[in-house]
């Protein structure tokens, strides 16, 4: 009877082992986000940056401003520029007026001594002046105003050459306004307010930290329980058997597979090809970049 109670007992304690090897998720991997370096887009002085690490920002929230005189100066300039060629512009109704009359007093006359020629009381000669005149008159009519559309069009493509010029300032302009790219979560802050930013210059990174994911490696034999729009749960470990659950959404499978990262720990430990996963996960705020999460397929 003692020996069968020994041998219950070897069994329940072979069968607890057996289960606590048991792991209840099927990969794991860190946490990442969608991050963003916000770099300068034009040269001069940061007069104001209003950025903290941690803080929160939203989508084209303005965080800061670079010095915009010398750009705004230039704008105003190239306006009143414009506007100075504009009113070099002829007004050509009122400078062909005076030609236009003396063409309508010389069709006038033209035809006062085609009827006096007609009733013989005048000199065929009278006539063909009088025609001559209103030939002349035309033509001059026709050449003032071909150049007066000449000069209209060459000062139309200045002024056009010129307000070209002026958008260009302006969009500088705009970009000497730092906005937040998205919606996220300062990681970290490169520079100061009152220091000079160049084109490039790194200012801060964001980080979209509301929609989250897990980057988990999975073996080839998992491969077929994974597809595209799957739902998995995931979990996140925060030490002393405190556990969350969330729900997540399978968004990238890898087409290659990759030696697996000593930092990774898969289903199979023994496989030395893995593929990478992305599961998207929707973030309460207490998942943080590069914790540690598992997933159960």
């Amino acid at each position: 009877m003692k020996a069968n109670n020994i041998l219950w007992i070897a069994l329940a304690a072979t069968l607890t082992a057996c289960s606590s090897d048991k792991k209840d998720y099927d990969a794991t991997g860190t946490f990442e986000a969608t991050e963003v370096t916000v770099s300068a887009e034009q040269n001069g002085k940061l007069m104001q940056f209003d950025v903290t690490e941690g803080s929160q920002l939203s989508m084209n929230q303005q965080v800061g401003l670079i010095d915009t005189v010398q750009l705004t100066l230039k704008a105003r300039q190239l306006g009143a520029t414009s506007q100075s060629i504009a009113d070099q512009r002829p007004d050509v109704q009122k400078q062909i007026a005076a030609t236009r009359q003396q063409l309508a007093k010389a069709v006038q006359e033209q035809n006062r001594y085609a009827g006096l020629v007609k009733d013989g009381a005048a000199n065929r000669k009278l006539l063909d002046d009088a025609s001559s005149s209103v030939q002349v008159l035309k033509r001059q009519l026709e050449a003032q105003i071909s150049s007066l559309g000449n000069s209209t069009r060459t000062l139309n493509s200045q002024i056009s050459a010129n307000d070209i010029q002026k958008y260009q300032i302006l969009d500088q302009l705009a970009k000497c306004h730092v906005l937040s790219p998205i919606t996220g979560t300062v990681l970290e802050k490169y520079t100061e307010q009152g220091e000079f930013a160049t084109i490039g210059k790194p200012l801060f990174k964001i980080a979209d930290t509301r929609d989250i994911f897990l980057r988990a490696y999975i073996t080839s034999a998992q491969l077929e329980k994974v597809k595209l729009g799957q739902r998995v749960k995931v979990m996140t470990d925060y030490g002393d058997k405190h556990r969350k659950t969330y729900d997540g959404t399978v968004t990238w499978i890898s087409d290659r597979s990759e030696f697996t990262p000593k930092t990774i720990l898969t289903d199979d430990e023994r496989a030395d090809l893995v593929y990478a996963v992305k599961i998207a996960v929707r973030n309460d705020g207490y998942i943080k970049i590069g914790m540690y999460g598992e997933v159960k397929l």
